[in-house]
This record gives structure tokens, C-alpha cells and sequence, in this order.
């Protein structure tokens, strides 16, 4: 049976009118893998249930649905294609029985879940912690004591230790807007400094840990990463909240101090152009990509070209390339094996 596309699908409410942001290719597809499957067990589930359950305007979803029709699985005949049907508001989606199949892991897949899943657990205040739990113990129970070898039994949730404390007493400033005292390590500038906070937000971002707050000692907006606090204090001081955004948000923000660098990554260094805020990507040649990235510190660009080896080179600015140079040399001269006197 071939997909049938509604004939017309568009949600009379009366909100194709509302200004909308730009929507992703990346954001429509993190959509997708939740909306589908909630369809799949939830058949004749109307639009306006599902905007308001995934937050997004009746439109968009609409068009979200409208690019299943070309989804599906090799060969992509009509009988391997998704078929979607929204019929007087309401949504059905067939022929896309692998969204409801179990998940079928890879042995490394599934330690990487398990090890990650169990740092996660550690976080204070984690609402799902008791499902994830449940989880992580039918992964251990799967993977076995052969696959896990010396780990079986002695990979702990990090529920204790100077991160998790930090994070626990973050996470009550935030919400009872209290200032804290920091001893925070900054890695960029290699030193430690003292600082007190008015933290608003606390997300997880890319495998660490964020706070965002107003820093009274730059007296301007500030993130914080929770694994570089070295100790915290709450004060007595309390706060009022500025608004700041936190979870979604550029892990850097942009200044009028910024810097420009411009780096060519080899294929081995591509993840920095997704890993950190980058502009004006461009294909070279052999799978290399060229980037600008804007930065307040070239102290911290010389250590980030020097760490990756080789598969980066410094295009702009003329002294960066310059410090990476020296620096490089430094290296090389303690490694040097000292004359025999």
C-alpha cells in the first residue's frame, strides 16, 4: 500500500499567522524520533494534542508529518515508506512497525550507554533517576559479567565527592535564588579564582555540567563549569532573577572582545566545528573543513591547535600562528634529551 498524503492537512485554528522562529533540520529530526513513536502507540492522537505535547505550533507539525512520506527503509518502495494519515485533526502513522521494535544495541553501545547512564545517575535532584536506574540494571544484567569484566559491581553512582556537592548545592541556590562563593578553575587562563555568583540556570550540555549566573566580580553574565568548581558556599545573600537562559542556549557567548580565528581542520579535527561555536564553515579538500572561530582567549586556541595533533592549522590571525609556533618549540626543547657532560 502506498503512503496517501491528506489532502489538505493544514490545522484551521487560525495560527498560520504567528510569526515563527526558524526551525533546524536537526530540530525537526529530534521531533520526529519522539513524535513518531508516540503516534505509532497512540493512533488517532489529534494535532492540537500533539503541539501542545511536543510545544510546536500546529503548522510545523504538519510539515514534520509531511516529510515522512519520504521516510522508510532500502529499497524505498511504496511498501517500505512511512504512511501518514491526518484525517479531521487527527494523526495515524503506519508501516513504521521498527519505531515500536525494542532497541538493539551493540555490545560497545551498550557499555557506553551503561557507563554514561551511571554518571548521570549521580546528578542531585535527577527526577528519572528511579527509571534509570531500572534501566541501567536489566543493561548490567544483559551485558553480563563477562562484558563488563573488572566494572561488574564496582561502577558506583556518583552520589558523593566534590562535583556532586557542588551540583547539589547549586542546584538549591537556584532555586532559592542565593548567592554562592566559588573557588572556580579557569582552564582557558590556568588559574584559580574566587568569585560570588547569582546563579539562574543549571542544564546539562555535551557531557558536563552548566551553571549560568550573574558574576558580581566581572558584573556581567557568566557559565560556570560545575566540574571546575573547586568549592562552593552558600551566602546569606539572596537575589533577584535577571531571566538568564540556560538549557538550548551557545555554549559561548559572543563579546565585542572577540577574536576571529580562522583554522583549517583535517578530517581528525572536524568535531571541533561541532564540539565549539563556529562560523563561516568551508569544504576543502580530503575531508578538511575551514572555520572561524571566535574566541576571547588565543591562549586557549594555542592548546586546542597543539592538542589536536597536527590536523589543525591557524590561518588568522598572524600572531596566533606565531604563539603556536613557539609554543610547539618549548615542547620540543623539554623533550630533548640533555648533552652528557
Amino acid at each position: 500500500m502506498a503512503p496517501t498524503r491528506t489532502k489538505d492537512a493544514r490545522p484551521r485554528t487560525g495560527r498560520r499567522g504567528r510569526h515563527r522562529t526558524a526551525t533546524t533540520a536537526s530540530d525537526r529530526l529530534r521531533r520526529l524520533l519522539v513524535v513518531v513513536p508516540y503516534v505509532v502507540r497512540h493512533p488517532g492522537t489529534s494535532l492540537a494534542d500533539l503541539a501542545r505535547l511536543f510545544g510546536v505550533d500546529e503548522g510545523e507539525l504538519v510539515q514534520d508529518l509531511n516529510m515522512l512520506f519520504l521516510s522508510g527503509l532500502p529499497p524505498y518502495g511504496p511498501g517500505d515508506l512511512i504512511d501518514v494519515e491526518v484525517d479531521e485533526g487527527r494523526v495515524w502513522i503506519g508501516m513504521a512497525d521498527y519505531f515500536s521494535r525494542p532497541v538493539r544495541l551493540t555490545h560497545q553501545e551498550a557499555l557506553s550507554l551503561y557507563l554514561r547512564g551511571k554518571s548521570l545517575l549521580g546528578a542531585p535532584g535527577l527526577a528519572e533517576a528511579p527509571a534509570l536506574a531500572s534501566a541501567l540494571a536489566r543493561i548490567e544484567q544483559r551485558l553480563g559479567p563477562e562484558a563488563l569484566g573488572a566494572l561488574a559491581g564496582r561502577v558506583e553512582v556518583g552520589t558523593t565527592g566534590q562535583a556532586a556537592e557542588a551540583l547539589a548545592m547549586l542546584r538549591r541556590a537556584v532555586e532559592d535564588h542565593r548567592t554562592v562563593r566559588i573557588d572556580y578553575y579557569g582552564a582557558s587562563r590556568d588559574e584559580m579564582t574566587t568569585r560570588e555568583i547569582d546563579p539562574e540556570q543549571l542544564f546539562s550540555a555535551i557531557g558536563n555540567w552548566y551553571v549560568v549566573a550573574w558574576d558580581h566580580r566581572s558584573d556581567d553574565e557568566r557559565m560556570f563549569r560545575a566540574d571546575r568548581i573547586r568549592a562552593a558556599e552558600l551566602t546569606d545573600a539572596t537575589f533577584e532573577p535577571r531571566g538568564l537562559a540556560g538549557a538550548g542556549r551557545p555554549l559561548y557567548t559572543r563579546s565585542e572582545g572577540d577574536v576571529g580565528v580562522r583554522l583549517l581542520l583535517g578530517p581528525g579535527a572536524r568535531w571541533v566545528a561541532e564540539y565549539y561555536v563556529t562560523e563561516s564553515p568551508s569544504e576543502r579538500g580530503g575531508g578538511a573543513i575551514e572555520v572561524t572561530l571566535p574566541t576571547k582567549d588565543l591562549a586557549w586556541v594555542v592548546k586546542l591547535v597543539l592538542r589536536l595533533g597536527g590536523e589543525a592549522t591557524v590561518l588568522a590571525p598572524p600572531e596566533l600562528a606565531a604563539r603556536v609556533r613557539e609554543a610547539a618549540a618549548e615542547m620540543l626543547r623539554a623533550y630533548r634529551p640533555r648533552a652528557r657532560t
